[in-house]
């Protein structure tokens, strides 16, 4: 990362911060923005939000490893979470897991390489009595098939 991209970076946090206070609970909501903007927090950006908030750099870490939302790996424009929870694999999640996998010739766990789309599995999405769901970019989908799962993915990538 350049300097001028760490000096840019750091006065955005110095601006969230400011926005959100420097207590431990605007960790998570300073994470979410910048999540929301690069899709991932980079090494950098956790070691220069723990020393703007003035705590160690593991508690920033293991906020972002604790939520399914939050990543440390670049992720793509579409982060797309299936649910693999016990009630989701007895509706045929995997069914879906693999038509999207075909489909779009990745496996879960990576990020295309143009960028466009990550396919993660997600430990529970609240929508049991719906599932299978999958999430995209914050968005709920529930009491899908593989077809159906497949059509929202390809709509929202713009095919």
């Amino acid at each position: 990362m350049l300097l001028v991209e760490q000096n840019s970076l750091s006065e955005e946090i110095a601006t969230l911060v400011s926005n959100y206070g420097k207590d431990r609970s605007s960790l998570l909501p300073i994470l979410q923005d910048i999540q929301k903007k690069y899709h991932y927090i980079s090494e950098f950006t956790q070691q220069e939000i723990a020393n703007q908030l003035e705590i160690h750099p593991v508690e920033v870490y293991s906020v972002i490893s604790f939520y399914s939302f939050l990543s440390s790996k670049p992720q793509g424009k579409l982060d797309i979470k299936l649910c693999q929870t016990i009630t989701c694999d007895i509706k045929a999640k995997e069914n879906i897991s693999k038509t999207i996998e075909r489909e779009f010739g990745m496996k879960f766990g990576e990020t295309s390489r143009d960028g466009k789309m990550t396919l993660e599995y997600a430990n529970c999405l609240g929508m049991c009595d719906k599932g299978p769901a999958m999430m995209i970019n914050n968005e709920i989908y529930n009491n899908l098939n593989a077809e159906n799962a497949v059509l929202i993915i390809k709509n929202k990538l713009g095919k």
